[in-house]
């Protein structure tokens, strides 16, 4: 859609969505947003205003002028930048947006600021849009936890554990896959998975049935999880390693979950683009934890392959766009150059989702997986323990 913009003073103004937009000679190489092209070359000196734009019932834009703020030319920059970051992302495949892609409430092109609200503003998928709210939450967040707090309450968070080598222990011990049982109340696809939800007991169930490691959702509003979760977890004596299950989108939020007891985390290829998981594999070695780096095709496998100092890899078999699961995924991902890599580099292989039976354990350890993440198999039994007993045919428990 375009439309010519009115303003009740001297200067003039065009405005436009889109690629194909009105372009003005003298301005158009300059202006910073690709969709917005203004004429505003006439005024030797303008005053530090914005502007408004609203649409009016003939499908022309009114634009008012008021008062600029910092905060707001900080929203606008912070905007550009994750643009930049998409436009990376895009490159390496991710079809998974940041954040909405027509900018903040109110964005800035040189001395006027506009809201624009299209199309683009609806998230593609369910994943897009949990990242798209977990963008706003963890800037929330950041602005009460300031990292520098973060750097102050790691000398009294508990130690880490080691969650790698819990899982080729169990490995080791059963000759099976080790096992990281999933502490998990909903999920967007399934709904609640279990209404009697108490963390720590079910956390006790799966420690006692044999599980090397826990996966603790901390995600409130599509997992109905929290962070508190995790730390009731970590303090009610429980030993196995935790995995903070999270949607991972900044650094802060690794320092976070190693405050609350984490000794893994989570990282997902199809929301982060390389030079991000190379910065944060980094930061876990630093901080003592593993990074679980998961991927649910062949490109992003052959990513994460390229990425040094990455350990642990998880296949997921479930389509984080569409939510379909197929666990011939793990076989397809693990068969010729790859694996072979992968066994040369010593990588453990974690195989996700869609694993209910003895059989598919057989066949995604024939495939080449050393360990499994599970939830909602063992999860929904009344006794979790003998559910993990189930799931693998026998007893595994110590």
């Amino acid at each position: 859609m375009e439309g010519l913009a009115s303003l009740n003073t001297a200067t003039r103004v065009a405005i436009g969505v889109g690629p194909s937009l009105l372009r003005d000679k003298h301005f158009a190489k300059s202006s910073p947003p690709p969709s917005i092209a203004m004429i505003n070359h006439n005024s030797p000196r303008l005053p530090s205003i914005r502007a408004q734009q609203s649409e009016t019932s003939d499908g022309a834009s009114t634009v008012t002028a008021v008062s600029e703020s910092p905060e707001n030319t900080l929203k606008a920059k912070e905007w550009e930048v994750g643009m930049l970051q998409d436009e990376v992302a895009a490159s390496q495949g991710i079809r998974i947006r940041r954040r909405p892609p027509s900018g903040p409430p109110q964005h800035y092109v040189g001395p006027f600021e506009f809201r624009l609200q299209n199309e683009g503003n609806t998230p593609r998928n369910i994943l897009e849009e949990i990242i798209w709210h977990k963008d706003i939450e963890v800037s929330q967040l950041k602005e009460r936890r300031p990292l520098v707090t973060l750097k102050k309450a790691l000398d009294s968070a508990p130690p880490a554990r080691d969650f790698i080598g819990a899982l080729r222990a169990a490995h080791a011990r059963t000759g099976l896959p080790g096992l990281i049982a999933e502490v998990k109340k909903a999920s967007p696809s399934r709904g609640v998975l279990r209404e009697d939800f108490d963390p720590v007991e079910i956390a006790r169930a799966y420690e006692k049935g044999g599980a090397a490691c826990l996966s603790v959702l901390t995600d409130q509003k599509y997992f109905q999880g929290g962070f508190e979760n995790l730390e009731a977890i970590r303090y009610a004596g429980v030993q196995c390693p935790l995995l903070c299950k999270e949607f991972v989108i900044e650094a802060w939020q690794i320092y976070y979950a190693r405050t609350k007891g984490a000794d893994a985390i989570l990282l997902i290829a199809a929301v982060l683009p390389d030079l991000d998981i190379r910065y944060m594999v980094k930061i876990c070695k630093m901080l003592g934890l593993a990074a679980l780096v998961e991927v649910h095709d062949e490109r992003e496998m052959d990513r994460v392959l390229g990425i040094e100092g990455v350990e642990l890899i998880g296949i997921n078999n479930r389509n984080l766009e569409t939510f379909e699961v197929d666990i011939s995924n793990t076989k397809k991902l693990l068969e010729g150059e790859r694996g072979e890599l992968i066994r040369q580099k010593g990588i453990l292989v974690v195989g996700e989702s869609g694993l209910f039976t003895p059989d598919d354990i057989a066949y995604v350890q024939e495939a080449g997986v050393r360990a499994v993440l599970v939830g909602e198999s063992i999860v929904k039994q009344s006794d979790p323990t003998k559910g993990i007993a189930g799931l693998f045919g026998r007893d595994i428990s110590v």
